[in-house]
């Protein structure tokens, strides 16, 4: 557990500090609240987390998806994969979401690319789990 420590403190600690400057609202969108603002704070922590935890997910998950299941190599890369988009995914897609703007047709990108994207992983983890806890 050291090694998943060792790697998602520090990309969420830098994920969380690049943010304002990687991800910039356009002009003319409206800022949070004094009020609001900590709310988005304490996203922006979980975002970054999640990123972290994503890459130590795809260094380090692999094996021991592998290990616990016993099943095809489909159901195994399916968990991996499924769940490494889970925890990746999440401070890309509400960063494009904030230099987005208004813009509708850039809105149904990002819908489409992490959404369905999303679904689509959900149905394959929970195939992938059905194949390994169910009793043959």
């Amino acid at each position: 557990m050291k090694k998943w420590f060792l790697v998602t403190i520090p990309i969420a600690v830098i994920a969380f500090v690049v943010t304002p400057n990687v991800w910039h609202s356009p002009m003319g969108l409206p800022e949070p609240t004094p009020s609001q603002l900590p709310f988005f704070i304490i996203l922006t922590i979980f975002e970054s987390v999640s990123l972290g935890l994503g890459v130590s997910f795809l260094l380090f998950g692999y094996s021991i998806v592998k290990n616990v299941s016993k099943n095809s190599k489909f159901v195994v890369w399916s968990l991996y994969l499924s769940t490494s988009w889970f925890l990746l995914n999440w401070w890309v897609h509400d960063g494009l979401h904030k230099v987005n703007g208004m813009n509708l047709q850039g809105l149904l990108y990002i819908e489409y690319g992490f959404h369905v994207t999303m679904i689509t992983m959900a149905a394959l983890a929970a195939y992938s789990f059905l194949k390994v806890f169910s009793k043959k």
